[in-house]
């Protein structure tokens, strides 16, 4: 089911109808601005990204089987226990 020059021309004149050849261009614009805007941030953040050099993460050092949550103090005792 295709559409025709017709239908296509009618679509529109009742648009035009609706919103107003001011209102449309208004909105056209909008959407402009809001692609360009878009496309600026990408732009930033690709240059941010490339400029920064990656440093490695920061290592923990020593056993995770030696530190104990903060306020678990029966993890503790038990490690005193056993020393």
């Amino acid at each position: 089911m295709g559409f025709s020059v017709w239908q296509i021309a009618i679509v529109a004149v009742v648009i035009l109808v609706l919103f107003g050849r001011g209102r449309i261009s208004e909105m056209m614009g909008d959407f402009g601005k809001g692609i360009s805007s878009f496309k600026k941030g990408m732009n930033e953040d690709i240059d941010v990204s490339s400029t920064k050099p990656s440093e490695p993460n920061g290592q923990i050092e020593g056993p995770a089987a030696d530190s104990a949550p903060a306020g678990d103090t029966k993890a503790a005792d038990q490690k005193d226990a056993a020393n």
